[in-house]
């Protein structure tokens, strides 16, 4: 039998059109968890490489533990699920860090007690302590709190806290009541932990900024000063001296501090001048007057402000730009490769519950913005920020959510409940559904960090074991190493979070990392660390190391 072309062509085609297509790029993605977080996650911190802390009021959340419901959990990073953690005091709008021998502190709270849940005792004085836990369940880690004799010197709702150069933590602001949407009982003062001195100190910043100056947005620089931004006042604190160096006022009237909660973030630094510049973004253009006057719809402002922290930097003063859309409680989070990921938040509104006359719910807020921003230091002005591909998770996050980047390198995002207890009946319900964002390097061969020293001294050279993947070895490639601190979120600001870049190199066979540690505590506050290899955007599984000593606070490195 004869076979003509023609008679092959039809073949050939069903052929063609059948043949497997072109793999599609990696990107962004937003992944559901199975299991929910059981309470809901308005604080989160992460305290090993695969543990997370959440804290949330005492409320009727679903998550039991001694015959109530449980206010405190551990997330497994490894397996999604969630284990009850006992906590004494009410930890609901409170602050927290972790100190130089890798303890985590959760410091202040709630002054009142919820009915449901036995015993609690207030938490606006209340040190809730996490200490290292070797085990990555987290079996038979648990929190430590005496209220009689471990506590606050002052009380504090609302407040901000940071560690700082000597490993200890710096608590800032905060409220003494059960405050209606404003500051009207205010703690304006510092003090520290563990201790340094009997009494508080005043900061008449704090005085100045009142009423809009609950959890102040505050970083350790790398002189060992403290930027302060509350309302849309800044300073400059020396914490030795016990002085306050005023800075110009966030530009066009934006205020950024809880109730009108834009976020900020201290840049990467990068050797070897290690120059701060801080990032203020969303927040409202909006006097803080009474709140009766204010709306829902109040549109959130687009605005970010940046400030380079040198002499000549504050003299020019802040840089306007603006990002895609108009946040209220966003969220800025570094990504190891110096961006800045912009997440959750709502376009219009405030934070806080049911003050507003025309609350969505019971939320003060509405139109959250679901699709994250990108935003990269180092493009010219106007075309830093961008959301080209990014995903949307279609899950609110707004009043009481949080976010932190992973030792995985993905950032975990829970929470959301403008609501004075768990109500799942009203628009912006309480949010128990837990998600990853996963950056497009999670798809692909990732550079690993094979092996570290438990304990990373200042200003050293430090070699240690790699695998790179063989695409990722070619001329001419992008190395970035990142030493960060992941931080604490809660209410619309990361505390502490921080990442230094270190000189690196690798060696000729790709075997070995060489990189240079910070020169001293100032640059990166002693204390736990993870460190990120980034080659071409492909970022590395973090390597948990303890920079310093490992010694309890007070410490000199």
């Amino acid at each position: 039998m004869k076979w003509s072309l023609l008679s092959l062509l039809p073949l050939f085609v069903s052929f063609a059109s059948a043949a497997p297509s072109a793999p599609e790029a990696p990107k962004w993605e937003f992944n559901l968890k199975k299991e929910t977080s059981g309470i809901v996650a308005l604080e989160s911190i992460v305290v090993s490489p695969t543990l997370v802390v959440f804290f949330d009021r005492a409320s009727n959340d679903p998550l039991q533990i001694n015959n109530h419901s449980a206010w405190g959990a551990l997330w497994n990073l490894e397996t999604s699920t969630v284990t009850p953690l006992d906590v004494l005091t009410n930890s609901f709008c409170a602050s927290g860090a972790l100190l130089s021998n890798g303890t985590m502190a959760s410091v202040g709270g709630d002054p009142r007690g919820f009915v449901g849940n036995p015993a609690i005792q207030p938490g606006n004085q209340a040190i809730r302590i996490f200490e290292p836990c070797a085990s990555p369940t987290g079996a038979g880690c648990t929190l430590f709190e005496d209220p009689a004799t471990l506590h606050l010197l002052a009380k504090r709702w609302y407040p901000s806290s940071i560690r700082i150069f000597d490993g200890s933590l710096l608590i800032v602001g905060g409220t003494h009541v059960n405050a209606n949407f404003y500051n009207v009982d205010p703690e304006n003062s510092f003090e520290f932990f563990p201790p340094k001195e009997s009494t508080v100190r005043p900061s008449a910043f704090l005085e100045r900024s009142l009423p809009a100056n609950l959890f102040p947005r505050i970083f350790a620089l790398p002189d060992g000063k403290v930027f302060m931004v509350a309302n849309n006042q800044s300073i400059i604190y020396d914490i030795e001296a016990n002085t306050e160096t005023i800075l110009p006022d966030i530009p066009n009237n934006v205020r950024v501090t809880n109730p009108i909660d834009g976020s900020a973030i201290l840049l990467p630094l990068s050797p070897p001048d290690y120059t701060p510049e801080v990032l203020v973004c969303g927040g409202t253009q909006t006097d803080p007057i009474d709140p009766s006057l204010l709306s829902s719809q109040t549109p959130a402002t687009s605005q970010c402000s940046r400030i380079m922290l040198t002499p000549e930097g504050i003299a020019k003063g802040w840089q306007v730009e603006h990002m895609l859309e108009g946040r209220t409680m966003p969220e800025l989070v570094h990504i190891p490769n110096g961006q800045v990921l912009i997440t959750n938040g709502g376009g219009s509104g405030f934070a806080a519950i049911s003050q507003v006359p025309d609350p969505v719910g019971n939320s003060n807020a509405d139109h959250p913005v679901l699709v994250p921003s990108i935003y990269t230091p180092d493009l010219p002005l106007g075309r830093r920020i961008s959301n080209a591909g990014m995903p949307n998770s279609t899950i609110a996050r707004l009043y009481h959510s949080s976010v932190t980047l992973t030792p995985q390198g993905n950032f975990l995002i829970a929470g959301n409940n403008p609501n004075g207890d768990v109500n799942l009946t009203v628009p912006f319900s309480s949010e128990f559904r837990v998600q990853t964002l996963d950056p497009p390097f999670v798809q692909l061969n990732r550079p690993t960090i094979l092996s570290t020293p438990k304990n990373l001294k200042f200003n050293s050279r430090v070699t240690v074991p790699i695998d790179l993947p063989l695409e990722l070895t070619g001329p001419g490639a992008k190395l970035q190493v990142a030493l960060m601190d992941l931080g604490f979120s809660s209410h619309a600001f990361h505390s502490s979070a921080r990442l230094v870049f270190m000189d690196a190199t690798i060696s000729a066979n790709r075997k070995s990392l060489t990189f240079v540690t910070p020169p001293n505590g100032r640059v990166f506050p002693p204390g736990p660390a993870t460190i990120f290899l980034t080659i071409n955007d492909v970022t590395s599984p973090g390597a948990w190391v303890m920079m310093g000593s490992g010694n309890s606070p007070p410490t000199l490195e």
